[in-house]
């Protein structure tokens, strides 16, 4: 084993959802970024749309951290090789600092990753100090950087806000709530990267903001060990595997995309909108996205409805995570009522909701081994295929989502995360 690496570093994270960690969490990558330093940024917990922020703002690749769907030892490989470059890593948290298990409270802990408290100055003076002191000492052992007050009033505000601060805690300045700043969002999170298209504008906004109100020091620096070394895994040497990759699908983890190349996978990227034929693919990996918000488009693609359908008949392997489950259906209907018919796959119909169907961590035992991963969706599907296997989630509650099967076609709302079981995920993928 090596010596453990040093670099600064802090887990940004806050009392509920909502309180603006994202656009914090940029603003504070941008900032460093524009200092001329190297930073690396990682987003706790299962998401797609934040990450996608996070790497416009920080110029590097961004990766999910979590004790549990990463697990600790991947997590701990991640944050070791990041410090091996880094000037500085962030971490952006999941929900409320101390909400559910594992917590971005657990994660801070484990490591021994200072945690930096994001909150809400709106409509608040000095119990922002009681809210602070709270999230400070609630757990005596948890390693605690300072405070950060997003959606600052005015100087005055911010003035009031500090003073409030108690015991010590440090301040780390304040982000106003002036339009231009914050980041837009709709159904499932964030609004894409890719849509936006004044995001440098507002991520250099953000950090010019964030720069007048704190001194942009670097916290003190977090050791991380060297990890065990990692077990060898069935091969994809050769095998091609096409990628659905445009508006309606995008949700991909870069850990996932990366396992496939590291097992030897060659990725073919194509559009199930805008191209007229699949590449020349053995395998299909059709991702998460906005199915619904493209589906006539999907559905007037003829000519490729035509190849994804050739690929399933020809007995080759084909694996659909939430929207791209969707597109395997019969139909798909938004929120307005409008129906597009797909690709006739899997018989049943999805049905967009206005509100959220389903949230949960999955862990789901297939027949060619457990996948972990998380549910997030606001489509009801009706089917009457019998499932192969449900998830389970480690927090309870709704989920125990059904994955379907014919013949080499895997289908489910769960977005698996790959390197949870390199062996299954080959097996899944492998002509």
């Amino acid at each position: 084993m090596s010596q453990p690496r040093q670099c600064p570093a802090v887990l940004i994270a806050a009392p509920a959802s909502g309180q603006g960690k994202t656009t914090v969490t940029a603003a504070l990558a941008r900032l460093h970024r524009n200092l001329g330093r190297k930073v690396r940024v990682f987003k706790c917990g299962p998401d797609f749309l934040d990450p996608m922020i996070l790497e416009r703002a920080s110029g590097a690749p961004v990766y999910q951290l979590d004790l549990w769907m990463i697990g600790a030892q991947e997590s701990r490989r991640l944050l070791w090789e990041a410090a091996g470059e880094a000037d500085l890593i962030l971490i952006e948290g999941v929900m409320g600092l101390f909400d559910g298990t594992p917590s971005s409270a657990d994660l801070a802990r484990h490591f021994g990753v200072p945690v930096l408290a994001v909150i809400d100055g709106t409509a608040m003076a000095q119990t922002f100090g009681a809210l602070a002191l709270g999230l400070a000492r609630y757990q005596a052992d948890l390693p605690f950087a300072g405070v950060l007050a997003n959606r600052v009033g005015s100087l005055r505000h911010a003035q009031l806000l500090e003073g409030s601060l108690t015991e010590g805690l440090r301040w780390y300045g304040g982000l106003s709530r002036e339009r231009g700043i914050e980041l837009p969002s709709r159904h499932l999170g964030l609004v894409q990267a890719s849509e936006l298209n004044d995001l440098d504008a507002r991520l250099d906004a953000a950090a010019d903001a964030l720069g007048a109100s704190c001194d942009a020091a670097l916290p003190p620096p977090v050791s991380f060990a060297e990890p065990e070394p990692q077990a060898g895994a069935v091969s994809l040497a050769g095998v091609r595997i096409g990628v659905a990759r445009d508006e309606a699908f995008a949700f991909t983890y870069g850990a996932n995309l990366d396992l496939l190349r590291k097992l030897g996978a060659q990725l073919e990227f194509f559009s199930p909108i805008h191209d007229r034929a699949l590449p020349q693919v053995d395998s299909l990996y059709l991702p998460g996205g906005y199915p619904e918000l493209h589906h006539h488009a999907l559905a007037a693609n003829l000519p490729m409805c035509e190849a994804i359908r050739a690929h399933h008949d020809a007995g080759k392997p084909l694996l659909a995570e939430c929207g791209g489950m969707l597109y395997l259906l019969d139909g798909l209907t938004d929120v307005a009522g409008e129906r597009a018919e797909l690709l006739g796959l899997l018989k049943g119909e999805a049905t967009m909701q206005k509100r959220l169907a389903a949230l949960a961590l999955q862990a789901v035992e297939l027949p060619e081994g457990t996948l972990r991963g998380h549910t997030y969706h606001h489509s009801l599907t009706s089917t009457e295929l019998e499932p192969i296997a449900r998830g389970l989630s480690p927090n309870g509650g709704r989920g125990n989502e059904a994955v379907y099967r014919l013949g080499r076609l895997t289908a489910s709302y769960v977005h698996f995360y790959f390197p949870s079981n390199p062996d299954a995920t080959a097996a899944l993928l492998q002509p």
